[in-house]
């Protein structure tokens, strides 16, 4: 897979961001614990699925936002469908499965602050999603394609990824990737086209040593560098609670810190990080602007059970930056 080269982020008004992948519901306990051995008390359904946590973060920041995706004809779909709408987020390109169900995540935290899965998402309505003539009209139209790696197994992703992404650069468009994806994976079947999607990136969006695993390389200012080399046009690293830094093609850096809050849940930070500062960049705003309103937007959310619900738009955020403290 090779796109035209850009390297600078598309403005808003040459078209919406989109995404593709996995729309699911998330099922949570509510002791931490080990697994799901014995009968437990639970909470949930919650909107869930990192490129719908994503794109609906965008919706409630005023972006243009859709998604192509895959849900059931059932009441997680419709929880999910009705959530992404009432946030502004075009779901056209999102089929409707009579077969499959919705894809599921039941969720348990540890002591340790670790997790624990039972899912349902290959065989779930969440993987069969593909290039539909819904989606290639949503792509024709887009501005932006923001990808997953967590969504590369989808068996459909690839060829919507490829149609996607032409379709965006010949629009004067631009890409994103968050490598959301295990080191150790890397090297596996969907090594190839990782490395083509880091090299194609206008914005970079790796969390700790997932900046390390795209460069291949174990020194975090070579990394940066070589993936500059590679093409890419910025890079912000997502630090968890100690903020993120940027990193521009010219050796320039801002270091932004982190806000001091109680984590209650820290699934979807990194996606409404990233769809935040992707949004305030694609209206103009400079990148350490964009790094405060990023850092803010995953630290709220992860003070709310759920990982969709913490999003939050600019009032929210401005709020949340005048009344929170930052790590120093």
């Amino acid at each position: 897979m090779s796109l035209s080269r850009r390297s600078e982020i598309a403005a808003e008004a040459v078209g919406p961001t989109i995404v593709a992948g996995e729309i699911l519901v998330e099922i949570m306990a509510t002791e931490r614990g080990f697994g799901f051995l014995e009968p437990q008390t639970l909470t949930g359904p919650f909107p869930s699925g990192a490129p719908a946590i994503f794109i609906d973060q965008v919706g409630r920041l005023g972006g243009g936002a859709g998604i192509i995706g895959c849900v059931g004809r059932d009441d997680f779909g419709t929880l999910n469908l009705e959530r992404l709408k009432r946030d502004g987020v075009d779901v056209a390109a999102v089929d409707i499965s009579d077969r499959f169900p919705t894809g599921c995540a039941f969720v348990r935290y540890r002591p340790d602050g670790g997790r624990d899965f039972v899912y349902n998402i290959a065989e779930s309505a969440a993987g069969q999603i593909h290039l539909t003539t819904a989606a290639r009209v949503l792509a024709d139209k887009a501005g932006h394609l923001h990808i997953m790696g967590s969504t590369l197994s989808i068996a459909g992703l690839k060829e919507i990824v490829a149609y996607a992404g032409k379709a965006v650069r010949a629009r004067g468009g631009s890409t994103s990737f968050d490598p959301n994806m295990r080191k150790e994976l890397i090297a596996g079947a969907d090594g190839a086209l990782f490395s083509a999607l880091v090299d194609d990136a206008d914005l970079l969006l790796p969390s700790g040593d997932e900046l390390l695993a795209a460069a291949g390389i174990d020194d975090e200012q070579q990394a940066v560098t070589a993936l500059f080399a590679r093409g890419v046009g910025e890079i912000v690293l997502k630090r968890g609670a100690d903020g993120s830094s940027w990193f521009g093609a010219d050796g320039a850096r801002i270091d932004c810190a982190g806000f001091l809050v109680e984590e209650v849940d820290p699934t979807g930070a990194g996606d409404c990080f990233g769809a935040t500062y992707l949004t305030c960049r694609r209206q103009g705003m400079e990148p350490g602007k964009a790094l405060l309103y990023a850092n803010a937007a995953g630290a709220r959310n992860v003070t709310r059970r759920g990982p969709m619900e913490g999003v939050a738009g600019f009032d929210v955020l401005d709020q949340f930056i005048a009344g929170t403290a930052r790590r120093t």
